[in-house]
């Protein structure tokens, strides 16, 4: 698969994260989808296969890593690997392929 064709697949799939999360009573503000520095080496977020949400519940920003399980585990049925499963979790990362 193209790497144009990936992107595109995530951001359909991001979609489907971001309402699920609203479903669920949560409200998502967007971090980094993109960048072109400030990330590990081979951040998938220089490749536009990440993004970082900010996640709400009613009105109280939710920092913690477990906060994200629900998306997190929804996240990965669509077949995306989720933060809150790396050595140092990441609870707010939704990628693909990494």
């Amino acid at each position: 698969m193209s790497l144009r064709k990936a992107q595109s697949n995530f951001a359909r799939k991001v979609a489907l994260l971001i309402l699920f999360a609203y479903e669920k009573g949560y409200e998502v503000t967007l971090g980094d989808a993109y960048a072109k520095s400030g990330h590990s080496k081979n951040s998938f977020h220089y490749k536009r296969l990440a993004i970082d949400l900010n996640l709400f519940k009613d009105g109280k920003y939710l920092t913690e890593t477990s906060a994200h399980l629900p998306l997190g585990l929804f996240w990965e049925s669509l077949g995306g690997t989720w933060g809150g499963r790396f050595k140092n979790p990441d609870g707010n990362h939704y990628s693909l392929g990494e």
